[in-house]
């Protein structure tokens, strides 16, 4: 048997860890060191995101925004469809209605709107009127050709312009919007006709002296 040499088998002194103090200590170190750079990195990502979700709610509160201004032109144009289909209608069917109320006006002219019937006639002109139908057409009225047809044309002395003379059948309109015109008997001037003359004028035409003078009376100066 071999003597066992003194000293060789005492193994040195090591840390709990299993590492020598002075690499421990280093890896600190060096961790230490890169803690403030992970954190400017890690900041730079959080503003990134940050960016990057400023500019889709931009995008997004865009869209929103187009999408409402859409939807309020799309309710704009269907309630003026709508307001547009029933004035058609309405105007249809009081078209319809224009010759029972002509027939109405006729009977009324010659006194025969009378018991029932008087009162189921005006009953008709009540609804009418509060659909929106309107009439029109005077005697006397000057010709406008936008709302009167001239059924009839004659020269009359006693006229300046063109003069609806005679409503042969009166026109209706709903608001704005003439669905008959009147059909109207019209007096044009007398051509080379001249202008009437007042009665002083004509007196003083025919050597007379006008009210208040005497004829005779020499002329002072």
């Amino acid at each position: 048997m071999s003597e066992e040499t003194p000293g060789f088998d005492e193994k040195p002194e090591v840390p709990v860890d299993g590492t020598p103090d002075e690499p421990k200590a280093a890896d600190s170190a060096k961790e230490e060191a890169a803690a403030p750079a992970g954190d400017a990195a890690q900041d730079a990502a959080l503003l990134a995101q940050l960016d990057q979700a400023r500019t889709a709610l931009s995008e997004r509160t865009a869209d929103l925004q187009r999408l409402q201004a859409e939807y309020q032109n799309y309710r704009r144009r269907v309630e003026r469809d709508r307001i547009t289909v029933k004035e058609i209608a309405v105007a249809s069917l009081l078209t319809e209605l224009l010759p029972t109320l002509d027939d109405i006006g006729r009977a009324r002219e010659h006194g025969e709107l009378v018991g029932g019937f008087k009162s189921v006639a005006e009953s008709l002109e009540t609804v009418a009127a509060k659909m929106g139908l309107q009439q029109f057409g005077k005697e006397g009225e000057p010709f406008d050709p936008t709302i009167h047809e001239a059924l009839m044309h004659s020269y009359a002395p006693d006229v300046t312009e063109d003069t609806c003379v005679a409503i042969l059948q009166p026109g209706y309109r709903i608001g704005e919007r003439t669905i008959r015109p009147a059909r109207v008997a019209v007096a044009e001037p007398q051509p080379g006709a001249a202008p009437k003359s007042s009665g002083s004028d004509a007196a003083v035409a025919e050597g007379e002296a006008p009210e208040g003078l005497d004829a005779d009376a020499p002329d002072e100066g």
